[in-house]
């Protein structure tokens, strides 16, 4: 095992996190709008880019305005689930691989 399970998981945490930003700010505005308003959807943009290691890491480059939808609160509300549900999974696995990690240096002491 190596620390690379750690960046993963770090990284997708990120990620979902800044989606879950973006979709709050969705909702926040098409609350403000109100019934009759109309606000077009953000919708968050990620890409793999290399960091100064070469290693492919997961990044968050902002969110782009989509005009041809508006929010619609129940799809919201499910991006929402998804993406928390997604940080809940990639903090399990950072928690997993931590305490991997920790009982494989606990073995190596005397």
């Amino acid at each position: 095992m190596s620390l690379d399970l750690l960046g993963s998981a770090a990284d997708g945490m990120a990620a979902q996190r800044s989606a879950l930003d973006v979709y709050a700010r969705n909702v926040a505005a098409a609350q403000a709008a109100g019934p009759r308003g109309r606000y077009a959807r953000s919708v968050p943009i990620f890409a793999l880019v290399r960091d100064r290691n070469g290693v492919r890491r997961l990044r968050f480059l902002g969110a782009r305005s989509d005009p041809k939808r508006g929010v619609n609160m129940v799809a919201e509300m499910v991006a929402v689930l998804d993406a928390s549900r997604a940080y809940a999974a990639d903090a399990a696995l950072f928690s997993i691989g931590k305490h991997a990690i920790e009982r494989t240096i606990a073995v190596e002491q005397p």
